[in-house]
């Protein structure tokens, strides 16, 4: 009997395709998805819709429970804050690591200038850029198993930044004040200071976030922001 052969290309394609369209929001939470959804939507055989399928599972784009149909993931207040809190152990180490070196990555640099561009347009779409500049801290470290697990979670992440920046709730303004003055600490050497800045940063995006998807934000939600003179709210600053 002949082994079946999945062409890896194809399934990197559509397996790319189906997370950029969870992402958007135009493959909303809970939606299901079968093979048969799958090699229709794309014209490809079961066989490479079941290894995109099995993919995305495993990256928990899709879940799947007691062998049930794949559904995207349905992200609770509860999902959140634990992801949030995962992402700020992990960084904030990340960042007393570069701050002992003071390591700035230019790529942080370029993508907060990207945030700000987009803010003086007018423009909440900065779910790709702030990513990045979280993401070229992670890698400026050089530790491919520590970028490996922070990318593991990367999904997640950007889903839940684009589930809140959809209701415009977390104000670029803030965004690109607290990236430039996390580079400035990290620039002088000063660790702890941007492992406190990098806290009170993702603590007001989780609780916002958690305050979105149906739960009732703590405190951090409606901190002022300590990198701004003027320390707005962050509703006020969203305006």
């Amino acid at each position: 009997m002949a082994r079946e052969i999945v062409v890896t290309s194809l399934v990197d394609a559509v397996v790319d395709d189906l997370r950029t369209l969870v992402v958007t929001g135009d493959l909303a939470p809970g939606t299901a998805l079968t093979e048969a959804d799958v090699a229709a939507r794309y014209d490809i055989a079961r066989a490479s819709a079941r290894a995109a399928i099995e993919r995305l599972t495993a990256e928990h784009v899709l879940v799947r429970r007691n062998h049930k149909t794949a559904r995207v993931v349905d992200l609770g207040p509860d999902d959140v804050r634990d992801i949030y809190r995962t992402r700020t152990y992990l960084e904030s180490e990340v960042l007393r690591r570069l701050a002992h070196d003071r390591l700035v990555p230019p790529a942080a640099r370029e993508a907060n200038a990207e945030i700000a561009a987009l803010w003086a347009d007018g423009s909440y779409a900065v779910v790709e850029p702030d990513m990045r500049f979280h993401t070229s801290l992670i890698d400026a470290l050089g530790s491919t198993r520590t970028s490996a697990i922070y990318h593991s979670l990367a999904f997640e992440v950007k889903l839940c930044m684009a589930q809140l920046q959809g209701r415009q709730r977390l104000s670029p303004q803030i965004i690109v004040a607290e990236h430039a003055r996390l580079l400035e600490l990290i620039e002088a050497g000063d660790g702890e200071g941007a492992a406190r800045l990098l806290d009170e940063h993702l603590a007001r995006a989780r609780e916002l976030l958690a305050a979105s998807l149906g739960g009732v934000a703590g405190p951090e939600a409606s901190v002022p922001s300590s990198a701004l003179p003027t320390a707005p709210t962050p509703e006020a600053a969203a305006r």
